[in-house]
């Protein structure tokens, strides 16, 4: 099991209409196996929809746009810890 780090920026209202002012950043951890594992585990609980494609990069990273009820998000997850990190 590994440790993610989940940065969660907003970047439209409900309306999807572009905020006025940078959107505010939070951030969140969440364990998985994997980076799909990650992905779908925080898009379920967070009751969102994934729009477009998860674009995953080396060393256990990912963007993706979600869309929740109040507006439109990016993600950027990235590993935190590798503890329990198996490497061939």
């Amino acid at each position: 099991m590994m440790r993610f780090t989940i940065e969660q920026r907003h970047l439209t209202d409900m309306n999807g209409k572009p905020l006025p002012t940078p959107g505010e950043v939070s951030f969140h951890t969440c364990d998985g196996e994997s980076i799909d594992d990650v992905v779908q585990n925080f898009v379920h609980a967070d009751s969102a929809e994934i729009l477009g494609d998860v674009l995953k990069f080396p060393g256990f990273q990912a963007v993706l746009t979600i869309r929740r009820p109040t507006g439109v998000y990016t993600l950027q997850i990235t590993l935190a810890s590798q503890q329990g990190l198996k490497i061939p």
